[in-house]
């Protein structure tokens, strides 16, 4: 089959397209950076370089796909994350429509039940909606929750500062969720074309609280005593500015999710479907991963 990847060579593009380019499918993978090109020809795959931004470059990239993979890259520079999301989703589905692709599998996010739920929840809310308003289009929607790679952002304060810790106290659960986990639910789905209508997926390999995350990561370590810190949201902002973030990727990506899962609202949607829910990589076993990124570092 023909299948168009979006997201580029990230953690999860690279898994999917090296496991359908395995398969025999001819994938395309879109990238806004040329210097990617060598790379996806090396995975047997056909490189689209531009933006998703361009709706000329996305016709290109779904003509004659039988299946596509959309999901909407990180803007660091973008003073309006929700509108770039949303504007996204509309020429995903502009150019799905143009084109005829008949199976979208879509990367959303946990809390898009929400229509104006915290962080991007709302916003993949909007573009869900957009993509389920397609008629003759089959749509697989699948919901990650907090990215188990996320954590090696905080390797640094684990080194210097001898803990972990986030704008919620050490007793509030996650959802996490692996890349490799979403790329092999994504690959199975393109493979096979198992599904039909307008579907959702939760991708969940485990659900811990903070506490539980920093005795794993600490004992993986060799720092058994390591603590999760609560801070406080204004603490949370300022470190994160401080780091190079931006103010509007920190409050949308990580101090809107921290208050909502202080609050529980985030998984209630969740809770109703944990057990469908696709995922194998468990905390203990990202606890080796990290180890061994953690000594490197």
């Amino acid at each position: 089959m023909n299948i168009t990847i979006t997201g580029s060579l990230g953690n999860i593009g690279r898994r999917l397209t090296e496991t359908l380019t395995a398969k025999g499918h001819r994938v395309r993978v879109v990238s806004h950076d040329p210097a990617k090109a060598a790379a996806i020809e090396a995975l047997n795959a056909i490189p689209v370089i531009g933006s998703i931004e361009d709706a000329d470059l996305l016709l290109r990239a779904f003509e004659k796909a039988d299946a596509v993979f959309t999901m909407i890259p990180p803007n660091y520079t973008s003073k309006d994350l929700r509108a770039y999301m949303k504007a996204a989703g509309e020429r995903y589905a502009n150019a799905i429509t143009q084109t005829g692709v008949q199976h979208v599998v879509n990367l959303s996010s946990i809390g898009a039940h929400m229509p104006d739920g915290p962080g991007p929840a709302g916003a993949n809310h909007y573009v869900e909606a957009r993509l389920n308003a397609l008629k003759d289009t089959h749509v697989l929607h699948l919901r990650p929750g907090m990215f188990y790679t996320n954590f090696f952002g905080a390797m640094g304060m684990i080194k210097h500062q001898h803990i972990i810790g986030n704008n919620f106290d050490a007793t509030v659960n996650m959802v996490l969720s692996h890349p490799a986990d979403i790329a092999a639910a994504a690959a199975e789905a393109l493979d096979t074309l198992n599904f039909s209508g307008k579907q959702v997926r939760y991708i969940a390999g485990d659900e811990k609280n903070g506490g539980q995350i920093a005795a794993a990561l600490g004992e993986a370590i060799g720092k058994p005593n390591l603590q999760w810190i609560g801070f406080s949201d204004e603490d949370m902002l300022q470190g994160m500015l401080q780091n190079g973030l931006s103010e509007e990727m920190a409050r949308v990506y990580i101090l809107e999710i921290g208050v909502a899962l202080r609050s529980g609202i985030l998984l209630d949607d969740y809770r109703k479907h944990r057990d469908t829910a696709f995922g194998k990589v468990q905390l203990a076993d990202f606890a080796q991963e990290f180890a061994g990124v953690y000594k490197n570092v």
